[in-house]
């Protein structure tokens, strides 16, 4: 029988319990394992009721905000901050979300951890993130985690399994493709692409009938809520956009992928606080950093494995970020060419386009 959900199904609802607010609980080969909250959808309830359990509750970190709060990351990319006894929510979310860092300077002092096996939390730190919550969850250890797992209910995860599942390529399915003509081209079609593990669609605007055999003209153009659709002036997403579809159109052929991996792979919701923060004087880079992230979270394998579905072997980019260009060529398109695509820049996004150069390489 395979009615029972496998690895991939199992990570597409724990992601959904930590939106919820529900825990998940994570396993080693021993059987012992971790319950799991995201600080994000933390409540009182729940917060008490891991507390009962009674030893080493941590709140933990990724390496970037623990580096933030001057707390030591024992662990490399993750620090493991020990709760006190009188801990409540604010005091987690506090920790966890630097929109008053400003406000209220002084978090400690903070006691992580050091020694022993930070698999688990590390784990739980991504799947939280894969989540597009924010990259921090508080845990505590138990002994019989499937067993926990079950009496209440509750999603488990055995660690050897998910891990390598987190990280590898998603595989996509194209459930169907339509013709939808565009201002920038009348000759458009829209595909759309489901991946297996139940994340984010994406999709690619085909212009003309381009030869598959030939370099193709393409840009990887990640989602900006903001940017392509309100017309927001802080990036240059929207002009981007419509440069690039304005430019296949004129050459008569070309593939706009168009990933939902907005903010850098962040969210919208993150997206949004790093927005709160660069209002309070921090630049993109560390923005993202404050919050617990790195500059740049996409994942450009997703580009690489749409423009193979569609056939295309090898393209012409429009961008100006070599980062993807290496990312196309290590997984399998060659780049022919890159067509650079410098629009957009007003008087709001002047001081980004300059962090995008300086911090994150991009030929501006």
């Amino acid at each position: 029988m395979t009615l029972a959900p496998d690895i991939t199904d199992l990570l597409a609802r724990a992601r959904a319990d930590l939106r919820m607010g529900v825990p998940v609980v994570l396993e080693d080969d021993s059987g012992a394992g971790l319950i799991v909250l995201a600080t994000e959808s933390l409540g009182p309830a729940r917060l008490a009721d891991l507390m009962v359990l009674g030893r080493d509750a941590d709140l933990v970190l990724t390496g970037r905000r623990a580096d933030t709060l001057k707390a030591r990351a024992y662990d490399g990319d993750v620090a493991r901050v020990a709760l006190p006894e009188d801990a409540n929510v604010s005091w987690v979310q506090a920790l966890a979300d630097p929109a008053d860092d400003l406000l209220h300077p002084m978090k400690g002092p903070l006691v992580t951890r050091r020694g022993g096996d930070a698999t688990l939390h590390r784990l739980a730190v991504t799947l939280a993130k894969t989540a597009r919550l924010l990259p921090a969850v508080v845990v505590a250890p138990i002994d019989a985690a499937a067993e926990f797992a079950a009496t209440h209910s509750l999603t488990c995860l055995g660690a050897t399994a998910a891990t390598p599942r987190l990280g590898a390529s998603v595989v996509f399915d194209e459930v169907v493709s339509a013709r939808v003509p565009l201002r920038a081209a009348q000759n458009a079609r829209l595909h759309v692409f489901r991946p297996e593990d139940g994340s984010e669609e994406h999709y690619a605007i085909e212009i003309g009938r381009p030869n598959r055999t030939k370099p193709v003209l393409a840009r990887l153009h990640s989602a900006c809520f903001t940017g392509d659709l309100l017309g927001s002036l802080k990036c240059d997403c929207g002009p981007q956009l419509n440069g690039a579809l304005e430019a296949m159109g004129a050459a008569g052929e070309g593939v706009l992928l168009y990933l939902n991996q907005e903010g850098r792979g962040i969210g919208l919701a993150n997206k949004m606080r790093a927005y709160a923060l660069q209002d309070q004087g921090f630049d993109t880079v560390e923005a993202n950093h404050r919050l617990g992230f790195e500059d740049d979270e996409r994942d450009f394998r997703i580009g690489a494995e749409l423009l193979r579905k569609l056939g295309f072997g090898s393209v012409r980019l429009m961008t100006n970020n070599p980062a993807k260009i290496a990312m196309m060529e290590k997984h399998g398109i060659s780049v022919a060419e890159r067509v650079p695509l410098k629009v957009g820049e007003n008087p709001h996004n002047t001081g980004y386009l300059a962090t995008k150069a300086r911090k994150s390489g991009h030929l501006l």
